[in-house]
């Protein structure tokens, strides 16, 4: 059993004061906080104002391991449950999936507090839980342990979060339920399933490496529709047909935005080749008949990939194992546990004509 010391966590309430005209106006509290960091008299970082962040939620089950946990609440029920976590709340859960993914927006934000000390242009994370308040401590002690910086809890206490998602302006929700995944996607909240990976890989400590698929992540599914639907000779003709016409978006395509849009305040500063954000375009389309739309598509919507990787239908989890990325989005469930055979911490879009497969071979 490991044991922590814990400490006192603090919590600050913003207090708004009227100001003599009648209007609302700063407090004291506010500008006696300002003074102190423009002195360099405060040591932690500030929390950004949720509009201004890219706010990454991840649930409990995939930044920590919890598998444990969930067996006791499926097979004695929520009270034992919550008796077992209160009972072990000075032992931290071990990392999850989502950890190393966490840990590197944490050191990219801190590059970015380096280059820009006043901008609320972060990661913002939210840890989201349908946990009791009561599983809170547990989840306090095992953030200070592991040194995380995620000052934001959602403990919803069996509810869906989806509401508060909206409300924190979630660019990225990550968990293992996929339903509630597929409940943020039809919200219009960029979603994924994510997957513990059979084996362990080792990943960048300072650079942030997010690799996406094509069609039904990025862009819609439209051409997958042709495929699926006419067959490989149809699709080639109607991407040819159609080269000029911009794929329509796809449910993660305002998540490759706001990385882009962090990307560009390194490149503002000489650091384009030292930027610890890298992203990858790792689709199955070919380069020569099905890939100029794709990056006409992108540089149309102002966006850039750094590298992408068209691989004419060759398996996806070599190249995922050379690049390392932290977390790779895909439709098909065929390429996610692929992916996460081959050690890649990969994780489902639930979006499009491909589930209609999945689902079919789920029910067999």
């Amino acid at each position: 059993m490991v044991k922590m010391s814990v400490e006192p966590v603090k919590v600050k309430e913003l207090q708004i004061c009227a100001s003599s005209n009648g209007e609302k106006g700063d407090s004291w509290e506010e500008a006696d906080e300002l003074q102190q960091d423009r002195l360099g008299l405060i040591a932690e970082p500030k929390q950004p104002k949720p509009e201004n962040a890219v706010t990454i939620a991840v649930s409990t089950r995939v930044l920590f391991r919890t598998e444990r946990e969930q067996k006791v609440f499926e097979r004695h029920g929520v009270e034992e449950y919550l008796r077992y976590q209160i009972e072990h709340e000075n032992e931290p859960f071990a990392p999850g999936p989502a950890f190393p993914f966490v840990k590197a927006l944490e050191a990219v934000n801190s590059r970015l507090r380096q280059l820009y000390p006043q901008s609320e242009e972060l990661f913002d994370i939210v840890l989201v839980t349908y946990n009791h308040a009561h599983v809170g401590v547990r989840l306090i002690n095992t953030i200070n342990h592991h040194n995380l910086f995620i000052e934001r809890f959602c403990m919803t206490g069996g509810s869906s979060p989806i509401g508060y998602l909206k409300a924190w302006h979630t660019n990225l929700y990550l968990s293992a339920d996929a339903e509630k995944v597929r409940e943020a996607l039809a919200e219009g909240i960029a979603a994924a399933t994510m997957f513990m990976p059979e084996k362990q890989t080792e990943v960048s400590a300072s650079q942030l490496r997010v690799a996406f698929d094509g069609d039904a992540v990025l862009f819609s599914d439209e051409s997958e529709r042709i495929f699926k639907a006419h067959g490989l000779d149809r699709f080639f003709e109607h991407e040819r047909e159609n080269e000029d016409t911009l794929l329509d978006h796809g449910p993660l395509k305002g998540f490759l935005e706001a990385l882009g849009k962090l990307q560009k305040k390194f490149y503002a500063k000489g650091q384009r080749l030292d930027c610890p954000i890298r992203t990858y375009l790792v689709t199955a389309r070919s380069a020569a008949s099905s890939g100029i739309r794709a990056l006409k598509t992108l540089r149309a919507w102002g966006l850039e990939i750094d590298e992408a990787l068209f691989l004419a239908g060759a398996p996806k989890g070599p190249m995922l194992e050379k690049i390392r990325p932290h977390i790779y989005f895909d439709d098909q469930m065929f390429h996610v546990e692929g992916a996460a055979e081959m050690g890649t911490v990969a994780a489902h879009v639930p979006y499009g004509v491909a589930q209609k497969r999945d689902a079919r071979q789920a029910g067999k």
